[in-house]
């Protein structure tokens, strides 16, 4: 007999939506405690739910739930669409992640956010954001994910806006908003696609399930639809990636997440960092099955991810806006979680989403205590010296940026060695990938060192007198020391398929999702685990490359870098111009629409046509009126007048017009 929680699901997701509900309803008038106990208490106890229907699963034994609540959409003997949960071992990693680090950063913004108008609509939107990401990472279906899918744009568009009085925050909600829903209908299609192609010969239907068409998929009875290079499931799988290109800002869809650094920073911490941009990640691991069943989807999923990777971190290099630097830093990483899920290593895609969450939070995180160390100030330029001032949140960003470097013992070295070795054993371009998730690796130990120096070695480049250099309180200190443990501790689970060519203790428990080939490999090949210590050693130097390289350039020789950028003027001033993207795209995209809209749809349609038409009918009848009102002169003779000419007209339709003589006979007596 299964225990409550389990059998009780949706009261995880439903906790975050109370919460939102209260302080959007209730909160204007509140003082800002009684919003953060409802806040925090309803994210906390959603998290602690979690850890009891984690503990549960593990007890019980269980290796898959799925709970049918009740039916959504419901054409009986043709399709259904139910409110169906599910939980086996990438649920449990997902939502841990969501609530665990959802709840650290909740507590960091109740300091954080602690003057800013708004206060309670702002707790109401992350808590609604969280509703939605469990939402989604619970879903037993397509359908349900997609509400979840949908619900967390929205609720991006509502932070990243928050600020919607400056108007480059209102501008940048709105571009993630558009740019989320282009990707969005390429996931519609993919869903459509889906349930055509499974849809039976006698007009039953394979539901949106993800265990029914998984286990259809793998029927070769369903072969009829073709799974070949240019097939049915490469479609559908390159449509579903279409989707998450756009969530979890890929090429060619990447632009929103830069200019979303205008919200709030525990926004960029939970949003672009932790949880949301990793869901098109997590949709394209769930729907392992589909994406090996097309090669072809399969080296696309890898090659965008590889060329993400290293487009975004060569921006990264000359960037000066600390949370910018960051933003790019994201984009990179999640290509690299795209590339190992595109060479097959889905549960080390997954493994790093994990890591990242801690690592990449932390540094958002952090990076909003400098800017709240420094009264609003984001231009690292403006910076230094400030390691001595504000020594935990330097210790802490210090540990994130270890982290994400690849230095040993450090969560983002075993994840990225993971990636890494998959992508060099890959038989599809695997080389090649490699060179490229190598070259990237070095560029981002580079680019990140060069934010802690910038930041916090050297001399201080600020007016000490205007800018009074302060701690955060604990408040946001305390979420900074757990992640920043987390950051260190949370690729510990590989470490005996590092060190000893053991078990790797976290595809080991994703196994039951992805199945055991890697697991197998890893434990029983001793030459490929040598060439995996190998490649790590290779990729330490690569990352000790770039630290050293960033420490000589900004400590070192602090005035080289403006002699490199005037050097290689146009080098630079590409990367600092992010090749051109968001130009190109407002020349032939935005602009052409635009004029198409003004043009063509408001000038010509609009006004031309349907305005011209409704005026023209007015202006139609407004003469006519103005006619017929002259019959009303107020003069007997010429009423007497129009009686006359009225009684002649009617007398002759009744005996000179054929239809009506034969009506007048129809009704004579």
């Amino acid at each position: 007999m299964q225990t409550p929680i389990l059998d009780y699901l949706w009261l995880i997701p439903l906790l975050p939506l109370l919460g939102s509900a209260i302080n959007g309803l209730f909160g204007k008038g509140w003082p800002n405690k009684i919003v953060n106990s409802v806040a925090i208490g309803s994210t906390g106890l959603s998290f602690f739910l979690a850890l009891e229907a984690v503990r549960e699963f593990f007890a019980q034994g269980q290796q898959f739930v799925h709970k049918e609540y009740f039916d959504w959409i419901l054409i009986p003997g043709f399709f259904r669409a139910g409110f169906d949960l599910q939980m086996d071992q990438l649920t449990v990693v997902m939502v841990l992640v969501v609530t665990g680090v959802g709840w650290l950063i909740h507590i960091y913004a109740t300091g954080y956010m602690a003057h800013e108008g708004g206060y309670y609509r702002f707790f109401s939107y992350l808590n609604l954001f969280m509703f939605f990401m469990l939402i989604l990472v619970l879903a037993a279906n397509y359908v349900l994910l997609f509400v979840g899918w949908e619900g967390v744009g929205l609720s991006s568009y509502l932070l990243i806006g928050f600020y919607f009085l400056k108007k480059s925050a209102s501008d940048a909600g709105k571009k993630a908003f558009i740019v989320n829903r282009i990707g969005d209908f390429g996931f519609m299609l993919g869903m459509f696609l889906l349930f055509r192609s499974f849809h039976a010969a006698d007009n039953t239907v394979i539901s949106l399930d993800f265990q029914t068409i998984f286990h259809a998929a793998s029927n070769p009875a369903w072969g009829h639809e073709g799974w070949g290079q240019f097939g049915t499931m490469t479609i559908a799988c390159l449509l579903l990636f279409m989707g998450a290109t756009g969530k979890s800002a890929q090429l060619p869809l990447y632009v929103w997440l830069p200019d979303a650094m205008e919200g709030p920073t525990p926004v960029s911490a939970l949003i672009h960092a932790a949880t949301m941009v990793t869901a098109g990640v997590y949709v394209v691991a769930r729907s392992h099955v589909l994406f090996t069943h097309s090669d072809t989807a399969m080296l696309v999923v890898a090659v965008v991810g590889c060329a993400t990777a290293f487009f975004a971190a060569t921006i990264g290099l000359v960037q000066t806006d600390i949370k910018r630097v960051l933003a790019y830093s994201t984009v990179s990483q999640l290509g690299y979680m795209f590339l190992a899920c595109g060479v097959g290593a889905f549960s080390a895609g997954i493994f790093h989403l994990m890591t990242h969450a801690f690592f990449k939070a932390l540094l958002f995180l952090a990076a909003g205590s400098v800017i709240h160390a420094m009264g609003g100030e984001q231009d690292m330029r403006h910076m230094g010296g400030l390691g001595k001032k504000i020594r935990y949140t330097y210790m802490t960003m210090l540990t994130a940026t270890l982290a994400i470097a690849g230095i040993p013992f450090f969560a983002g070295f075993f994840s990225k060695d993971a990636i890494l070795f998959a992508a060099f054993q890959s038989p599809a371009s695997g080389r090649v990938l490699y060179a490229f998730g190598l070259l990237t690796a070095l560029l981002t130990a580079f680019y990140m060192f060069r934010l802690i120096f910038l930041t916090f070695g050297g001399a201080p480049r600020y007016d000490e007198h205007h800018v009074h250099v302060h701690e955060s309180p604990w408040s946001m200190l305390g979420p900074l020391v757990v992640l920043a443990v987390l950051s260190i501790i949370g690729g510990w689970f590989a470490i005996p398929a590092v060190f000893a060519g053991g078990p790797d203790y976290f595809a080991g428990f994703l196994a039951q999702v992805f199945g055991g080939g890697e697991v197998a490999d890893a434990a029983g090949d001793m030459s490929a685990h040598h060439l995996e210590l190998i490649l790590a050693g290779v990729a330490v130097v690569a990352a000790l490359a770039g630290m050293a390289t960033a420490y000589w350039l900004y400590l070192r020789q602090p005035q080289k870098p403006e002699q490199l950028a005037k050097s290689m003027q146009p080098v630079y001033k590409t990367l600092l111009n992010k090749y051109w993207v968001d130009e190109l795209y407002n020349a032939i995209v935005v602009a052409p629409l635009v004029w198409f809209s003004r043009q063509i749809l408001w000038r010509s349609v609009d006004v031309g046509v349907i305005d011209g038409t409704v005026n023209g009918v007015a202006s139609g009848l407004t003469g006519v009126g103005d006619g017929v009102r002259h019959t009303q002169s107020g003069n007997t003779r010429s009423y007497a007048v129009w009686v006359v000419v009225g009684a002649i007209v009617i007398i002759a339709v009744i005996f000179f017009w054929p239809s009506a003589k034969t009506l007048s006979g129809m009704v004579q007596p």
